[in-house]
């Protein structure tokens, strides 16, 4: 009898560990995250998405590359924006990444990215396309965009 109890108590401490990890959030897990156009889940324009949006950071999913685009008065959010990532300037060289802006202006995704030597940035906005002329390895834009250099902006 007391062995049948054992095993029951047993039984019972691993369910019950079980169901409590099931419901703590999962460290160290990079949950899949891509804007889209017309999605409407980000949040905090402006602001650099990776200081969250990292490994052991508070946002769900570590993004790669992430920004905001802002309309050419640079003030209002630009929806539904195109950013693509070129291997030359000015859209030049070979298209390596494209990603969809949403509808609050913000751009993000936990895809891999080789940023390798540099890629060239470019985002296209409903009547026109601005291409950045030096080329980035890193995807964090908003770190330097609205920070040390003008917003991202597009027609």
């Amino acid at each position: 009898m007391l062995q049948k109890k054992q095993i029951l108590l047993l039984l019972l401490l691993g369910l019950s560990t079980f169901i409590f990890q099931s419901c703590e959030k999962d460290e160290g897990k990079n949950e899949k995250k891509i804007s889209m156009y017309g999605g409407d889940e980000s949040h905090n324009k402006g602001q650099n998405c990776m200081e969250c949006h990292k490994s052991g950071g508070e946002g769900e999913g570590w993004f790669n590359v992430a920004g905001t685009v802002y309309d050419t008065a640079l003030i209002a959010t630009l929806k539904n924006t195109t950013i693509k990532l070129y291997t030359e300037a000015n859209g030049g060289g070979q298209l390596k990444y494209t990603f969809e802006g949403d509808a609050k202006g913000n751009f993000y995704s936990t895809d891999d990215i080789n940023f390798g030597d540099g890629l060239f940035p470019s985002v296209q906005g409903p009547t026109g396309t601005q291409y950045m002329s030096t080329s980035v390895k890193t995807g964090a834009c908003n770190s330097c965009h609205g920070a040390t250099t003008d917003k991202l902006w597009s027609k």
